[in-house]
């Protein structure tokens, strides 16, 4: 990531800064935790993702001579704290679930340790990268579980912030997608892209037929022609006509996908070309494509729900203070702390998390611990250090969050794939398990 991303933040965090310094606070060790009260309405299960733009994002996070410089000139903060915050580098320590791992209410996935004002800091930007691509991920995991297999392709970029697309495109295939149609996201992230044509390209042209041959001579024979700018069965006729059975796919973009994915699976294999696949697309989501499971459909396109989380934006994810300590210093006694707010309680102590499985491999409760955890012989601890002593030390390739989601969820009981709505699929169990704070 280039550039600061210092400033990737709310006001408030160095106000209390500032105050912290001047109240003598702010070299206090406190314990931030990151965890969703709820997952949204009738979901039985989240995804975590964005952990490797999060560490990115870390390392990124200085305060450089033209960041300082805006906020002198805003009074944001005083001098000393701006001479505090040109040293700036977080120092601390940052656990947390894998990316890719699935998570359930109060899981607490990600744990940021340090001084209270190394820690404070990176509160909304943590906020910001997490609440976004967990929630894209959780709806893309719904998206690939009622697709059963079938290769899906990203497609959103349009339907949202230039820089959220290439999020969303990297947080869709850490949940199954196949590919994307944003570049960025394959220049940045190494997601594998694909793209053919749109309506503009068939409307150029005089005619069908000569859009279809032109795509043809550049692509080749095993590319997507698009049939359903003016009228289906005649494109079809006319695709197989130029490409013959070696024609790789056809695109339907309208009308009713299952009824036409059905005739022109017919009039495909009436042709000759059975190996033709057929991609539908249009404003699918979940239960769209969850109805076209008895079609013979081969690929989806998904673009507007996916990058609106389907319904759910954001994961409800917060950041709250746990634990702090009495005073300065390494050795200072820590104790827990927590909101008592009517319906946005916290519960104090630093936790550990692990996910208890049954004789058959199956998860069946989600175990929350304020003390060392006890895992038994069938149970997955869950947090994994990210960042030690202000190193980042859990940066993997995205195949292995990808290759990690496939596993979570092959874990979960079978009610957990389930599209309609439900409690989560695991309870969360709280354990007192002694003096951890």
């Amino acid at each position: 990531m280039s550039g600061t991303t210092a400033l990737l933040t709310d006001q408030y965090e160095l106000t209390m800064l500032t105050a912290a310094l001047r109240s003598g606070t702010a070299e206090r060790r406190a314990v931030f935790e990151v965890f969703a009260r709820h997952l949204p309405a009738g979901r039985r299960y989240g995804v975590v993702a964005g952990t490797g733009r999060l560490l990115d994002a870390v390392e990124a996070f200085r305060f450089d001579a033209d960041t300082l410089a805006f906020l002198r000139e805003r009074d944001v903060v005083d001098e000393p704290t701006a001479e505090w915050l040109a040293e700036y580098r977080f120092t601390g320590d940052i656990r947390g679930y894998a990316e890719g791992d699935c998570y359930f209410p109060n899981s607490p996935i990600l744990t940021v340790e340090g001084t209270f004002a190394e820690a404070v800091l990176l509160e909304t930007v943590v906020l910001s990268i997490l609440n976004h691509d967990c929630a894209i991920a959780s709806a893309a995991s719904r998206m690939a579980v009622a697709a059963g297999g079938r290769p899906m392709i990203e497609m959103g970029s349009r339907r949202t912030h230039e820089q959220a697309a290439v999020a969303a495109a990297r947080a869709a295939y850490v949940s199954g997608f196949t590919t994307t149609s944003n570049l960025e996201a394959g220049r940045r992230y190494g997601v594998p892209t694909a793209g053919t044509a749109a309506h503009a390209f068939t409307l150029l042209h005089d005619s069908e037929r000569h859009a279809f041959r032109a795509q043809l001579d550049s692509l080749g024979d095993g590319t997507t022609l698009l049939v359903d700018t003016y009228e289906v069965e005649r494109a079809v006729r006319t695709a197989v006509e130029l490409a013959g059975p070696a024609l790789g796919a056809v695109r339907i973009d309208s009308g009713d996908l299952g009824m036409m994915a059905r005739r022109v699976r017919a009039q495909l294999d009436g042709l000759g070309a059975t190996g033709t696949r057929i991609m539908v697309t249009g404003d699918l989501d979940e239960y769209g494509i969850a109805a076209l499971a008895a079609a013979p459909v081969d690929g989806y396109g998904v673009g507007t729900s996916l990058v609106t989380g389907s319904g759910a934006p954001t994961a409800s994810l917060v950041y709250k203070i746990v634990a702090r300590a009495d005073g300065p210093g390494a050795d200072a006694p820590m104790r827990p702390v927590a909101k008592r707010s009517t319906g946005k309680p916290s519960r104090g102590g630093r936790k550990s998390a692990l996910r208890r499985l049954d004789g058959h491999g199956t998860a069946c409760a989600e175990v929350v611990t304020t003390g060392e955890p006890q895992p038994g012989g069938r149970d997955r601890l869950l947090q994994i250090p990210l960042v030690t002593k202000g190193e980042v030390v859990g940066r993997e390739p995205l195949s292995a969050a990808r290759d990690r989601h496939t596993a979570a969820l092959a874990e979960l009981p079978a009610t957990a794939l389930q599209l309609s709505r439900g409690e989560p699929a695991l309870p969360t169990e709280f354990v007192d398990g002694g003096p951890r704070h």
